[in-house]
C-alpha cells in the first residue's frame, strides 16, 4: 500500500503536493477506497497477468528468500502487479501522522531518539490535550489527508487510565470526521484493543523491528514475544495490523 506521510509541512507545501498527486484541497468529504472497509480475507487467493496472489502470514523463510534475490526489476514488476489487484493504482492514500506524546521514553531502542537512555535533543513533553490533537486532525482532513496516526512515545498503554481515556476521545473525535483512524501506543492487551476498536480506530503500527534471534542486539527492555503479544491482541479486536522492520540496525541477510 502506498502512503503519503505528512508531518510539519506549511500549509503551502501541503499544497504543492496535493497538486502534485491530484489530491483533493477543499472542505468537501475526500472519497478514497483505502478508508473503505476492503473485505480481503486470510487466504483469498486472486490473479491478473498470470500472476497469482494469495493472503497469508504463514511464510516460509525459504520464500521471503526467494522474493528477496528477485531481480530488483522482476520484483517491481511484480509487486506492482500485485498491488493493482487490491488497490487503485493511480491512487495514493494521503495520510498524516502526530506525535500526541513525545520523548522521554523508558525503552532503550537503539535506533529511537525518543528514549531516555540516550542523549539526544528530543525535548520530552506531556500528552496533547484532546482539543489540540482534534484541530490538527481536522487540519489533516483540510489539506487531503483521510488517514490520521497519533503516536505516543512510551512502552505501553499499562495502567495510563487517564491518558487512555483520552485517546479514546481522540480516536472517536478524528472517526467523526470521516477520517480512517491510527495509533501507535506501544504495547496493549486485549481489553484496551477493544475499547480502542469500539471507539472507532482502524489500524494499530506495532513494528517488530528485527529477526527474533538479532531482536536482542537492538532491544533490551522488552521481548520478541511481547511484541507478538500485543499483534495478536489487535488482531483479535478486529483491528487491521500495521507492521514493519528496520534494515540495516547490524543485522545479516538472514534476518
Amino acid at each position: 500500500m502506498n502512503r503519503l506521510l505528512i508531518k510539519s509541512f506549511s500549509n503551502a507545501q501541503i499544497r504543492a503536493i496535493t497538486t502534485a498527486f491530484n489530491f483533493s484541497t477543499n472542505s468537501a468529504p475526500v472519497v478514497s477506497h483505502y478508508s473503505s472497509p476492503r473485505n480481503v480475507k486470510m487466504g483469498e487467493t486472486r490473479t491478473l497477468n498470470g500472476f497469482i496472489s494469495t493472503i497469508k502470514n504463514d511464510w516460509s523463510k525459504e520464500e521471503i528468500n526467494e522474493i528477496y534475490q528477485m531481480p530488483m526489476m522482476e520484483l517491481l514488476y511484480r509487486a506492482a502487479t500485485v498491488h493493482r489487484m487490491y488497490f487503485n493504482p493511480t491512487e495514493v492514500q494521503q495520510c498524516t501522522l502526530l506525535s500526541i506524546k513525545t520523548g522521554g521514553c523508558s525503552e532503550d531502542c537503539k535506533y529511537c531518539s525518543q528514549s531516555v537512555q540516550h542523549k539526544t535533543f528530543i525535548k520530552p513533553t506531556p500528552q496533547m490535550k484532546v482539543k489540540e490533537v482534534l484541530e490538527a486532525a481536522k487540519r489533516a482532513k483540510e489539506a487531503g489527508s483521510t488517514r490520521f496516526c497519533m503516536g505516543a512515545a512510551w512502552r505501553e498503554l499499562g495502567n495510563k487510565k487517564n491518558a487512555f481515556n483520552h485517546i479514546l476521545d481522540m480516536v472517536k473525535g478524528v472517526n467523526s470526521m470521516g477520517l480512517e483512524v491510527c495509533c501507535t501506543l506501544g504495547m496493549l492487551n486485549l481489553e484496551q484493543a477493544k475499547q480502542l476498536k469500539e471507539a472507532g480506530l482502524a489500524a494499530y503500527n506495532h513494528n517488530l523491528d528485527t529477526s527474533r534471534e538479532y531482536y536482542p542486539q537492538v532491544i533490551s527492555t522488552r521481548s520478541y514475544d511481547d511484541r507478538l503479544e500485543t499483534i495478536a491482541n489487535v488482531r483479535k479486536a478486529g483491528i487491521s495490523v500495521c507492521c514493519g522492520g528496520i534494515l540495516g540496525l547490524g543485522e545479516k541477510e538472514i534476518d
